[in-house]
């Protein structure tokens, strides 16, 4: 069954993105969980949009009261709370939106080895976010971690899969050679004889067609068929969407 258009009419604003990106990202895990992933590893979804960062004040105040006690018994003591010298400088950053699935492996204290992401329109938004986002899969792929990037934001014109190549440096030949900005690719660093390398699977995606499957490697010698479209139709089933 062919892609929707998440971000227009008529599902856009009637049904939220966001709800069907966390749906979507739990949807991957479940499978990853339930028929793929060997023993010793495990999926995990995570979403987030946006820094949401704050100081809050009320909390503040609490853990820097002294500590008290009635009726005989005795209060917990609270943390004493450090206020820091105003800082010399502070700049703007950037928090990028993430809809990712990660993958452990359980030997030797739950260690990371691939990530998935779905890409969201805040990361393809100004400039900057583009970079924030192509920053943390490039960091992921420089610590061999296998990655596999799902873009299906039809709301905004970017391509990520090139700025992730402009950050690493990697040459041009490396970008995607198809005039989309729907697309998924998949990212295997290996070392072979010695020369490290990163394998990558490029494929374009459209509102009239089904989605791909791509590979996910959790090792140099294993790796899985990440099913997009199954477990896209899945999300679409619990969603209502037809």
């Amino acid at each position: 069954m062919p892609l929707l258009d998440h971000f227009h009419p008529p599902l856009a604003p009637r049904r939220h993105w966001e709800s069907f990106h966390s749906a979507w990202a739990a949807h991957i895990a479940d499978a990853l969980n339930k028929q793929l992933l060997p023993e010793n590893y495990f999926a995990e979804e995570h979403s987030h949009v946006g820094g949401r960062m704050e100081i809050d004040v009320a909390t503040s105040e609490e853990l820097s009261a002294e500590p008290s006690t009635k009726d005989g018994t005795t209060a917990t003591l609270q943390a004493r709370v450090w206020t820091p010298p105003e800082p010399a400088l502070v700049m703007p950053g950037i928090f990028p939106d993430h809809f990712e699935v990660l993958v452990f492996h359980e030997e030797g204290g739950a260690r990371l080895v691939a990530a998935i992401e779905l890409i969201s329109p805040g990361n393809k938004d100004r400039p900057e976010c583009r970079r924030a986002f192509a920053a943390k899969c490039a960091n992921y792929l420089y610590q061999d971690i296998s990655l596999v990037i799902v873009d299906v934001v039809t709301s905004r014109q970017a391509n990520l899969h090139d700025e992730i190549i402009r950050i690493m440096e990697a040459g041009e030949e490396y970008k995607l050679t198809f005039d989309t900005n729907l697309y998924a690719v998949a990212y295997r660093p290996i070392n072979r004889h010695e020369v490290e390398q990163i394998d990558i699977w490029p494929a374009t995606l459209s509102l009239d067609r089904p989605l791909p499957i791509l590979p996910l490697s959790l090792a140099a010698n294993l790796c899985l068929p990440l099913d997009l479209e199954a477990t896209y139709m899945d999300t679409r089933d619990h969603r209502r969407l037809g």
